[in-house]
């Protein structure tokens, strides 16, 4: 056979998704397993090996495999990552304050050292002495490190002599802010750069249990990783600029559901364990979102879909408030290991726990809790406070229920710190567990699911009555919820789109009226103006209740529990390289963008070795990325108003862009 056959893999935060692909026939083949968080290997092996035997084709028969994940994304949206180390070159403390960088960089170190350049490319003198006495410590205590100079995207040397001294000092990997991004904007191309770091180790594990598995079965195709704009990169890159995975899973789902339902105007919505992702498409296209990525609550610099992502999912923790007269549940953001996936993993160790606790004469603060570590590398638990490692030794790879482990109150944020360092998993009520109480699910253990249910009821509201009457009725109401909070999310984005985001779904008394068809002398009612396009495994089960209280037509494609992995094989290779020429005296013109600064004094001529070199780099940016018959496209935003009537250059920024479909095997 010539290796006319694609192999697509979606890692999700519950599944991993496998197809096989063919240009011609389509779909031939599809399977699922388990994401095994603590060593992906085992998840990427099975899920590869049950769409090999369904397809019945053979290791040779493959030209390309292609990648797309929501890890990135859901490590963003949860907070976790690996502990990182953030080096600021010519930016001073108060530059923490901006664009969100002293929240998201928490507690992990930053270092402040004199250097950087100036708007056209001219540096100040590097001091490098504090940074070489800190890495003593810092080389043992963190996993990665981010490096973000003054004005980097316009000279990048003093970045890439504190990588080089870095790397040689620690063996760590280390993320360059020019790597990321050509655009201003010292902060939050430094927050950018400090997240890509703490991926770093997350999604080099992923590629890397990909690769050698498809080593292990002799499959010699290229692998490729989808890019958060739906564009396919080869695995190389992706290991080095991880946080352009971002949105990558919902990427692919986008291109997928256009595939599968050949719908050019829809809303696509995706629910995963961990998140939903919504996206509108216009003719056939999602829009990108030129500002950057929203994730996480953090805008970043790296272009994607204009996809919103919020934490909920079949995963999402259930939260009670008791404290009003009638209580009140609500859903996510952080996900948790289902009882009832806990109990088909760990057996009698869960179920047992929750028996207990069902037979003690009062409900429990911790009751239904459980936390189990995450199987990470032990390198990855580097930094962790006295506290935090006394209480993660105390854990191992059974499920400890919490009301053995925590014993004073102050343990409490120990172990959230835990869990958003990607250490520690807590297991507990979700969603997927009352689909498993109501007979909508049975893939996992309903014994443990009604469980925990039965103990979810034991809570009182303000009133002293129970929460529910029944196991029966508390699944309902959690359902209900996640119909409510997905309609709300749906419509957050929707309203954003038409230019009303201040509009909250969640507050608003008009929506809440319409959501909920309220009697009254005013009648109020919501539609969506095209089909409502659900995806994910469990599309089919909560998408048509979702779509008939948003009034829209709902679409749920045959597979749209595989769109991501078919998503991932039928997209383009596609990379641009942005220069720009500025000018800061007259008849002086700068070029930069490309790592170099060169001075000319002939406009034209800066503006054709522009063109020429940024043609040239996306062109071979496509290429290592395995593109071929590579286009070319050209764009030019020339910033020259008239002063006192003589034209005057403030900038240009010519940005090039390369596509190409990605090389098959059959191609060497």
């Amino acid at each position: 056979m010539s290796a006319d056959f694609m192999l697509g893999i979606d890692t999700g935060g519950t599944y991993t998704d496998a197809v096989i692909y063919s240009e011609t026939t389509g779909l031939v083949a599809k399977a699922k397993a388990l994401t095994t968080r603590h060593d992906l290997a085992v998840g990427i092996s099975e899920a590869f090996e049950n769409v090999l035997t369904a397809s019945r084709i053979g290791p040779d028969d493959i030209g390309l495999v292609s990648l797309s994940t929501t890890l990135a994304t859901n490590a963003l949206v949860e907070g976790q990552g690996g502990r990182a180390a953030l080096v600021m070159i010519g930016f001073g403390p108060e530059d923490l304050k901006r664009d969100g960088l002293a929240d998201a960089l928490g507690s992990d170190p930053v270092i402040f050292i004199a250097g950087g350049h100036d708007v056209h490319g001219n540096e100040t003198p590097l001091d490098i002495g504090s940074l070489e006495e800190a890495l003593k410590v810092l080389g043992q205590s963190v996993s990665s490190f981010a490096v973000a100079g003054y004005f980097a995207v316009r000279n990048s040397s003093h970045e890439i002599r504190v990588r080089d001294l870095i790397r040689a000092r620690t063996g760590l990997p280390v993320t360059c802010s020019h790597e990321l991004s050509s655009k201003l904007g010292g902060p939050r191309r430094a927050l950018t750069t400090l997240l890509n770091a703490r991926l770093v180790a997350m999604i080099d594990r992923l590629i890397g249990s990909a690769e050698r598995y498809l080593a292990h079965r002799g499959i010699g195709a290229p692998l490729m990783v989808v890019r958060g704009d739906g564009a396919l990169i080869a695995a190389a890159e992706a290991r080095l600029r991880p946080i352009e995975t971002i949105l990558s899973g919902p990427a692919a789902s986008l291109v997928g559901a256009r595939h599968l339902t050949g719908h050019a105007h829809a809303v696509v919505s995706d629910i995963g364990g961990t998140t939903t992702d919504v996206a509108v498409m216009e003719d056939g296209l999602p829009r990108l979102d030129g500002d950057g990525a929203v994730v996480g609550g953090y805008r970043t610099m790296v272009e994607a879909v204009a996809m919103r992502t919020f934490g909920l999912g079949g995963d999402s923790e259930v939260r009670i408030d008791d404290r009003g007269l009638q209580g009140r549940i609500d859903l996510g953001p952080r996900r948790l290991i289902p009882l009832s996936l806990a109990g088909a993993l760990h057996g009698e160790v869960i179920v047992s726990h929750l028996e207990r606790q069902l037979r003690a004469s009062f409900l429990g603060r911790w009751d239904g809790r459980f936390a189990v570590k995450t199987g990470m590398p032990d390198a990855l638990a580097a930094g962790l406070q006295p506290q935090e490692a006394s209480l993660f030794a105390r854990l191992g790879s059974e499920p400890m229920p919490l009301d053995q482990l925590i014993t004073v109150t102050q343990q409490v944020a120990t172990l959230d710190r835990l869990v958003a360092r990607g250490l520690v998993h807590i297991c507990g009520l979700t969603p997927s567990d009352a689909m498993h109480v109501l007979g909508r699910q049975a893939q996992w253990d309903t014994k443990a699911a009604e469980l925990g249910t039965l103990l979810a009821i034991r809570r009182k509201d303000g009133s002293g009555k129970p929460i529910a009457a029944s196991p029966q009725k508390m699944a309902e109401s959690i359902i209900a919820r996640l119909t409510r909070q997905s309609a709300e999310v749906i419509l957050a984005s929707t309203l954003a789109e038409d230019g009303l985001a201040e509009i909250d779904p969640a507050k608003s008394t008009l929506l809440d009226r319409a959501l909920t068809r309220s009697s009254g002398i005013t009648r109020l009612s919501v539609s969506l103006d095209r089909p409502l396009i659900g995806l994910g495994a469990s599309a089919g089960v909560y998408y048509p209740a979702i779509a008939d209280m948003l009034g829209a037509v709902c679409s749920i494609p045959a597979d749209a529990d595989v769109a991501n992995a078919i998503g991932a094989v039928v997209g383009q290779v596609r990379t641009s390289a942005t220069l720009l020429i500025s000018s800061p005296e007259e008849g002086i013109y700068i070029l930069s963008g490309d790592g170099t600064t060169d001075r000319f004094t002939d406009e034209e001529e800066a503006l054709q070795i522009a063109r020429k070199r940024a043609s040239h780099l996306a062109t071979q940016r496509a290429e290592a990325n395995g593109a071929l018959d590579v286009s070319l496209h050209l764009v030019e935003h020339i910033e020259a108003p008239e002063i006192e009537g003589r034209r005057r250059l403030i900038e240009a920024r010519l940005t090039a862009t390369a596509s190409g479909r990605p090389r098959h095997a059959r191609d060497s």
